[in-house]
C-alpha cells in the first residue's frame, strides 16, 4: 500500500507540471549562417509594430488636423527605433543588470544572439531616439513617443515569446498545475513559473488592448504625451506584478529581497514618470478646449 501511495503521488506530481517544448534556438540555418528565434522574434515585433504605426498615421480621425508624420518618415522612425532598441536593450542588461559578468567578459556584450536584453535600457535608447528624431524634423517629440508607444505591446509580446524560448528570466519555483521544468543554466530540476507566458500576455496583448481603446475610442492621439504616459504605467504595473513570480537574482543591484528586486526597483521611476505625463496631456487638452471655446 505504502507503495502504491508512493507511485500514484509521483504520477500526479508529474501530471501537475507541464512539459517544456524543447525548441531549437535556431529557426533556419543555411551554411554558416543561422537565423535564431530570438533574433526573428524580434524582427517580427518591429516590422508589425511599424505596419501599425503606419495605420494609425493613415487613419486622420484619430488626429486634430494631418497627421504628424508622412509614410517616409515613419519608415525612416523604424530605422531610429531598431537602433535604438538594440543598442539600448543590451547596454541596459550589461549595465543594468549583468555588470560583473560583462567586466570579465566584455566581449560577451557584442553576442546578441545569446540573448539578453533589458527592456528598461531600450526605454531609455528609444526615448533619446524619439527626442533627436522629433527634434531634426520639427515635431513634437511628445507625439512622436504617443505613436511608439501605442505599438510597442507588439514587440514586448514577440520579445517574452524569445525569452520562452531561449529558456531565459524563468520564474520561481512553484507547484502551480501549469508550472514546467526549464532546461539549465536558468532552470533546473524543480517546476516553475512561466513568468516569460506572464509577461507576454500581461506587457504585450493587454497592455496593447488598453492603449488601443485610448487611441480609438477616447481618440487620446489627441493628448501629446498621454498614450506615452499611459504605457509606462502599464508596463510598470505590468512588470512589478510579474516580479514576484520571476526568479531574482540576489546578486543584482537594488535586488534587497524576493519582494523587491531589481526589475521593481527600475520600473517605479516609469511608473511615476507616466503618471505625470498622463496628468500634463490631459490638462493641456482641457486646456485647448478651453481656448477654443
Amino acid at each position: 500500500m505504502l507503495l502504491i501511495g508512493t507511485l500514484t503521488a509521483h504520477i500526479a506530481s508529474f501530471a501537475a507540471v507541464l512539459p517544456y517544448p524543447q525548441i531549437d534556438p535556431i529557426a533556419l540555418q543555411i551554411g554558416p549562417i543561422a537565423l535564431r528565434w530570438y533574433g526573428l522574434a524580434y524582427m517580427t515585433g518591429l516590422l508589425l509594430g511599424w505596419l501599425a504605426l503606419k495605420r494609425l498615421l493613415a487613419d486622420v480621425r484619430l488626429w486634430d488636423g494631418a497627421p504628424p508624420l508622412d509614410a517616409e518618415e515613419a519608415d525612416n522612425l523604424l530605422l531610429w527605433m531598431t537602433l535604438s532598441v538594440v543598442i539600448g536593450g543590451r547596454l541596459g542588461f550589461v549595465f543594468l543588470y549583468e555588470p560583473g559578468y560583462f567586466l570579465q567578459n566584455p566581449l560577451d556584450a557584442f553576442k546578441l544572439w545569446q540573448g539578453g536584453m533589458a527592456f528598461h535600457g531600450g526605454v531609455i535608447g528609444v526615448a533619446i531616439a524619439i527626442f533627436v528624431f522629433a527634434w531634426t524634423r520639427g515635431v513634437n517629440p511628445l507625439t512622436v513617443g504617443d505613436l511608439v508607444a501605442a505599438v510597442t505591446p507588439i514587440g514586448l509580446f514577440f520579445g517574452r515569446l524569445a525569452n520562452f524560448i531561449n529558456a531565459e528570466v524563468v520564474g520561481r519555483v512553484s507547484d502551480v498545475p501549469w508550472a514546467m521544468v526549464f532546461p539549465p543554466p536558468d532552470g533546473g530540476p524543480e517546476p516553475r513559473h512561466p513568468s516569460q507566458l506572464y509577461e507576454a500576455f500581461l506587457e504585450g496583448i493587454v497592455l496593447f488592448l488598453v492603449l488601443r481603446y485610448c487611441t480609438h475610442n477616447l481618440r487620446a492621439l489627441r493628448w501629446p504625451g498621454y498614450i506615452a504616459g499611459l504605457f509606462l504605467v502599464g508596463y510598470a504595473v505590468a512588470r512589478i506584478f510579474v516580479e514576484f513570480f520571476r526568479e531574482y537574482d540576489p546578486t543584482q543591484y537594488f535586488t534587497f529581497s524576493p519582494y523587491l528586486t531589481s526589475g521593481m526597483v527600475y520600473s517605479i521611476p516609469m511608473l511615476i514618470i507616466g503618471l505625470l505625463l498622463m496628468k500634463s496631456a490631459r490638462f493641456r487638452g482641457e486646456t485647448a478646449l478651453l481656448d477654443r471655446k
